[in-house]
C-alpha cells in the first residue's frame, strides 16, 4: 500500500494538493490517512520519507545592554549559558495521561539537576522553608492577583469543585493553595500526592507545572526549567532527548554583576517578568511578552527599555521529536544599548568599605562582658551591648542555621546545643499548654518576664497564620484593651476572641456546627502547641533565655560558627576555645574588629548606614552608598530562594536603600538652614551675638542647650555653628516666629520651611531609583530650628542641601545616569544634573558667615587633625528612640576654598556624630590620596572609643 501511494505521488507531483485530498478521503480511517489529514489541516509539509515537518515561529531576544560606571568600568554584563527548556505541545489525549507523564518527566529532570548542583527556575508566589512549611513570597495586590488567577473559574468543573471548598479562596493559606493545585486530574489538578513524592520534590514539580501552564496558551512558547546549567546536565538532556517529551537545551545569556554588593541598591537585578509587570509594561510597549526577562529594581528596571534591545525572529521546522531540521525567515535581533552611570566604581567601593569599618568600630567599642544592660538607666550615648546580646544575635539573625543542629551530619557541639534545646522546648511547651488550659490563668503582666515573652508571642503567631483576624477585631472593645495592656491572660483573650468570631476556626479543623466553644478552644490550644513546636520565631525566644541562663554558652556558639563554615576553619582558634585559653568574649570582639563577623550579620545597633558623595561644581553623584548591600548575582536569572529568604528575614534590612529611603531628623546638620533664614530675614547679622543662658525659657517646655547647665556665653552665628549651640538657634527660631511682637508658631514653621525649600528639602532629588519623600516640619519652630521636631530627610536629600551650601546656592536635581551608547559605543544620549533653583537672594556675607562657622566645626574635631586638605562641615545627632542610641549624621565639603566634593553621611543608631565625622575624614583621605589606600582599607574596624563618644552637638 505504501509503495503504491509513493508511486502515485511521484507521478502526479504537479497535482500534489489534489492527490493529498484524495488520499485523505480514501485513507481517513487509517493511521496514515490521519497523518495526511493533519498535514493538510495544520499546513505541515509532506516529505518523501513520510516524516512530519512542523513549522514553529521563534522569537529571538536581543542581548541586554551593559552597565558601566562613569569611567567605563564594567558593572553589569551578559554571560553565555545553557538552559533546560520544555514545551507543552499538547500531545496527550487525556489530562490524567499528561499528568502522569509530565510529573514523572519533571521529577526525573529535577533529580538530575540536584545531582549536578543545578537548580530549577522559581519565581512562584509560594515558597517552602527549611522546616517544610509553605509560605507566600508576595503580599498585597500581587498576592490577591495570584490567588484570583489560581482559583479562577475557567470551567464548569472548576466552578463545581471550588464551591465545595470549605474556605474563602481570597484568604487561602499557602498549604491550601498547594493542595488545590495538586488535586486530582478529575478536578483539573496536577495529580500530585505526598504519598508519591517527598514534599520538596512535589513543591518543585508544582513550580514547574505552574510555569508551563502560564505559557500553555501561547503556541510554541517554551518554559525554562533551569538556567545556566552544568555540562553534566546538558549531556543528560542531549542524550535522553528522545525520551524527554518537549525538553530541549537552549543557548541563553545570564546577567552578571561585578562587585554586586556595592551596587545592589543602585543597579538592581533582572528576573522573569510577572503577570502584573507584563500588564503594566505591555500597555505602552507591545514588544514585551510573558517570557521576557526584565529589570526588577534599580537602574535595571528604570532603563529596561533602553537595555532590552530589539527582538528578532525566525521560523524553524522540527520533526515529531522536536529536533530542528531547517531554519528560514530569520530576522536578527538587535543588542540593547549600554548605560553609563555617574557613579565612580572605585570611590563607591572604598566608601562602602570605610562605612562598614566605622560601624564595626562602634560595635567593637560598645560590646562589654556583661549579661544584660538596662537601656533606661542612662543616656543614649551610654548604651552598652552585653555579650549575651551578641551571642543571641548569631541565632536571631540566622547567622547560625538552627535546622542544622538536628541533622545527621551535625557536629558534636551542634548536637549538644540541640539536646539542650530539646529539653528546654519540652518544658516550655508543657508550661504554655498548662497556662492556656488553666481555668485561673494569670494576667500577662503578672507572669515572669520569660513567660510573658512566650505568651505574648502566641497571638502574634495566630495573626501571622491568619487565624486571629485583625480586620475583625474591635480595638475599642474593653476586653481587647485589657489584653493590649497585658491586664488579662492570653487564655481569657483567646476564649473571648472565639466568642466574638475573631478566630477563623476553619484553619485548625473544627466544624463549628458540631462544636461548642470549649471544644473549639481545646482544638485551638492543641493547634497552638503543635505550631509552636516547629515555629522558628518561638524557638529563638527559647534560645535567648537558654543563653541568658547558661544552658548553652558562647563557646559552643563560637565553635558552631566554624562547624557551619560561617568562619573559615582555624585550628588555633578552635583549640583555644575548646581549652578555654581563648574566651568567647574576646573571640567575638576580635572577629567583629576584623570584619569576619560583620555589623550586618549581627544586626545590633548600629548595623546600617549611608554616604553620598557629590561633585559640588556639577551636581554629579560620584557615590551613593548604602550599607549593608547584597549579592544581586544570587537573585538575577535563577533566584536563590534560600538566599532571598535570608535577606527578607535579615534584621539589618539589606533590601532597604538607606541612602535614598531612610529618613530621620537631620539634627544639627539643619542649622545652616536656620542660619540662612535668620541672616536673610534680618533677625541676626553676621556680627550679632546671643547669650547662651542654657535653657530657653521663652516657651513653655523650656528646651535646653546640649551643654546645659553650662553655657557657650555670648556668640555670633559662625561660633554658634562651631559650637552647635542649641540656645542660639532656639532664639533665632523664636524670633522668626514673631508677628507684630507676638509669638506665632505657624508663622515660625512657615519661615523655616521657606528656607528649607530653597535648599531643595521640600522635594525629592530626582534620583531615578526609589526615594522617600522629605518631610518638612509642621510644628514647634523652636526645636525645628535645631533639626529636631518632626522634619525628616534622606541622606541623598541632605547631600543636595550641603552641595548647595558648598557652592553658595545652586540646588541641583540629581541623576544617576551619565550617558547611553549603542553597542558600538556611539553616544545616543547624555545625562547631567539640572539646576532646580539658585538662591540668588542670599547675600555673600551670609554665605561667608555660614562657611566660616562650618570650617570652625572641622577645626574643633580631632578626627580631622593632620589632614592637609581644609574642609568644612556640620555634625548632627538625632534622637529617635530613647532606649536606643542616637542617629549620627555629618554633612560637609572639601577643599574649603575651592570645593570639589560634598559629603552627607548617616549611621543609624550610630551614637554620636563624632563617628560620622571620623568617616568623613577617612573619605577625604581616600579621595584626595592623603593616606596609603591599602592601610586605609585594611578590613579592620577602628576602635572609636571614648574620645569620639564624648563629643556632643
Amino acid at each position: 500500500m505504501f509503495d503504491t501511494l509513493k508511486e502515485i505521488l511521484h507521478k502526479v507531483a504537479k497535482s500534489r494538493i489534489f492527490v493529498l485530498c484524495v488520499v485523505m478521503i480514501l485513507l481517513s480511517s487509517t493511521l496514515i490517512g490521519r497523518l495526511f489529514y493533519l498535514q493538510i489541516i495544520k499546513g505541515e509539509e509532506y516529505q518523501d520519507n513520510y516524516s512530519l515537518k512542523i513549522q514553529k515561529p521563534r522569537i529571538l531576544n536581543g542581548s541586554r545592554g551593559n552597565i558601566y560606571d562613569r569611567n567605563g568600568n564594567l558593572l553589569a554584563y551578559n554571560e553565555l549559558a545553557n538552559s533546560v527548556t520544555i514545551e507543552d505541545n499538547g500531545s496527550y489525549d487525556k489530562t490524567s495521561e499528561k499528568n502522569e507523564a509530565l510529573n514523572t518527566e519533571l521529577y526525573n529532570i529535577i533529580k538530575e539537576l540536584d545531582k549536578n548542583g543545578d537548580v530549577i527556575e522559581n519565581d512562584f508566589e509560594i515558597g517552602l522553608d527549611d522546616d517544610g512549611n509553605y509560605y507566600y513570597t508576595v503580599e498585597g495586590t500581587t498576592l490577591k492577583r495570584f490567588l484570583a488567577d489560581t482559583y479562577g473559574h475557567s470551567s464548569a468543573d472548576d466552578l463545581a469543585y471550588n464551591k465545595k471548598l470549605k474556605y474563602n479562596e481570597a484568604e487561602a493559606t499557602p498549604k491550601q493553595v498547594m493542595d488545590y493545585l495538586c488535586r486530582s486530574s478529575k478536578q483539573n489538578g496536577y495529580d500530585l500526592s505526598e504519598d508519591d513524592y517527598a514534599r520538596e520534590d512535589l513543591y518543585r514539580i508544582v513550580v514547574l507545572r505552574c510555569a508551563i501552564a502560564e505559557n500553555s496558551y501561547q503556541k510554541y512558547i517554551s518554559t525554562t526549567i533551569a538556567q545556566n546549567v552544568s555540562d553534566e546536565t546538558v549531556a543528560y538532556i542531549t542524550e535522553n532527548m528522545n525520551a524527554l517529551q518537549g525538553v530541549d537545551i537552549s543557548e541563553d545569556t545570564i546577567r552578571k554583576y561585578v562587585d554586586s554588593e556595592y551596587f545592589s541598591h543602585i543597579i538592581g537585578y533582572t528576573g522573569k517578568i510577572s503577570q502584573e509587570e507584563y500588564d503594566e509594561l505591555s500597555a505602552d510597549n507591545d514588544e514585551y511578552s510573558l517570557n521576557d526577562v526584565i529589570g526588577k529594581s534599580g537602574i535595571e528596571q528604570v532603563m529596561d527599555e533602553t537595555l532590552q534591545g530589539k527582538k528578532g525572529s525566525e521560523t524553524v521546522y522540527v520533526d515529531s521529536l522536536g529536533k530542528v531540521m531547517e531554519t528560514t525567515e530569520r530576522i536578527e535581533p538587535q543588542a540593547g544599548n549600554d548605560v553609563y552611570l555617574s557613579i565612580d566604581k572605585d570611590l563607591q567601593e572604598a566608601v562602602y568599605n570605610l562605612l562598614e569599618q566605622e560601624i564595626a568600630g562602634i560595635l567593637y567599642s560598645k560590646i562589654v562582658n556583661i549579661k544584660e544592660y538596662n537601656t533606661a538607666a542612662g543616656t543614649a550615648s551610654d548604651i552598652l551591648i552585653p555579650i549575651d546580646d551578641v551571642y543571641f544575635a548569631l541565632i536571631n539573625n540566622n547567622v547560625l542555621d538552627l535546622n542544622h543542629f538536628s541533622t545527621e551530619d551535625a557536629s558534636d557541639v551542634e548536637k549538644q546545643i540541640f539536646s539542650a534545646f530539646g529539653s528546654k522546648q519540652q518544658t516550655v511547651l508543657a508550661q504554655v499548654e498548662s497556662s492556656l488550659s488553666s481555668s485561673a490563668a494569670t494576667p500577662v503582666d503578672e507572669l515572669p518576664e520569660e513567660m510573658q515573652d512566650y505568651m505574648t508571642y502566641i497571638p502574634k503567631m495566630l495573626v501571622n497564620n491568619k487565624i486571629l483576624l485583625t480586620d475583625s477585631i474591635d480595638k475599642s472593645d474593653e476586653t481587647y484593651k485589657n489584653y493590649a495592656g497585658n491586664k488579662i491572660s492570653v487564655n481569657e483573650y483567646l476564649n473571648y476572641a472565639i466568642s466574638q468570631k475573631w478566630i477563623d476556626i476553619t484553619k485548625f479543623s473544627v466544624d463549628e456546627k458540631y462544636s461548642d466553644s470549649s471544644e473549639i478552644y481545646d482544638a485551638l490550644v492543641s493547634y497552638i502547641v503543635e505550631e509552636l513546636a516547629s515555629d522558628k520565631g518561638f524557638s529563638k525566644i527559647m534560645y535567648k533565655y537558654m543563653i541568658h541562663n547558661d544552658l548553652i554558652n558562647g563557646t559552643q556558639l563560637c565553635l558552631a560558627l566554624f562547624d557551619q563554615k560561617v568562619l573559615n576553619y582555624d585550628d588555633t582558634a578552635v583549640s583555644g576555645l575548646q581549652s578555654g585559653s581563648i574566651s568567647a568574649f574576646n573571640f567575638i570582639k576580635e572577629k567583629v574588629k576584623n570584619l569576619e563577623i560583620t555589623p550586618a550579620q549581627l544586626a545590633l545597633d548600629p548595623c546600617s548606614g549611608s554616604c553620598v558623595i557629590t561633585d559640588v561644581k556639577t551636581g554629579e553623584l560620584l557615590a551613593c552608598v548604602t550599607y549593608p548591600g547584597y549579592d544581586t548575582n544570587r537573585l538575577a536569572n535563577t533566584v536563590d530562594s534560600n538566599y532571598y529568604n535570608l535577606l527578607y528575614q535579615d534584621l539589618s534590612n539589606p533590601f532597604y536603600n538607606n541612602a535614598t529611603q531612610q529618613t530621620t531628623a537631620p539634627g544639627s546638620t539643619f542649622k545652616m538652614v536656620t542660619a540662612t533664614a535668620g541672616l536673610t530675614e534680618g533677625i541676626i547679622s553676621p556680627g550679632t551675638t546671643i547669650l547662651d543662658k542654657g535653657q530657653f525659657e521663652e516657651v513653655a517646655n523650656g528646651p535646653k542647650c546640649w551643654i546645659y547647665p553650662s553655657s557657650h556665653g555670648s556668640i555670633n552665628v559662625s561660633e554658634a555653628l562651631r559650637d552647635s549651640c542649641n540656645y542660639f538657634f532656639y532664639k533665632v527660631g523664636y524670633d522668626l516666629s514673631m508677628v507684630n511682637g507676638t509669638y506665632n508658631e505657624d508663622h515660625g514653621v512657615e519661615m523655616i520651611n521657606k528656607y528649607s525649600s530653597m535648599y531643595g528639602l521640600d522635594s525629592k532629588t530626582g534620583i531615578e531609583i526609589a526615594e522617600s519623600k522629605p518631610k518638612q516640619t509642621t510644628e514647634f519652630p523652636i526645636t525645628s530650628a535645631i533639626g529636631q521636631s518632626n522634619n525628616s530627610f534622606t541622606t541623598v536629600q541632605l547631600s543636595r542641601y550641603v552641595t548647595a551650601v558648598a557652592n553658595s546656592g545652586t540646588v541641583y536635581d540629581y541623576t544617576l545616569l551619565k550617558q547611553v551608547t549603542d553597542s558600538d559605543g556611539n553616544v545616543l544620549e547624555n545625562y547631567e544634573p539640572t539646576v532646580k533653583n539658585t538662591m540668588d537672594n542670599i547675600s555673600e556675607s551670609t554665605w561667608d558667615a555660614i562657611h566660616s562657622g562650618m570650617k570652625m566645626v572641622v577645626e574643633t574635631h580631632e578626627q580631622f587633625d593632620g589632614l592637609t586638605v581644609d574642609s568644612a562641615g556640620k555634625t548632627g545627632t538625632a534622637q529617635q528612640v530613647p532606649t536606643r542610641p542616637n542617629h549620627a549624621l555629618y554633612v560637609g565639603y572639601a577643599p574649603y576654598n575651592n570645593p570639589e566634593i560634598s559629603i552627607a553621611t548617616r549611621i543609624a543608631y550610630g551614637y554620636t556624630s563624632a563617628n560620622t565625622a571620623e568617616l568623613a575624614a577617612s573619605v577625604y583621605k581616600y579621595y584626595f590620596h592623603l593616606e596609603d589606600t591599602s592601610t586605609l582599607l585594611d578590613g579592620q574596624a577602628e576602635d572609636v572609643g571614648a574620645a569620639a563618644n564624648a563629643f556632643n552637638d
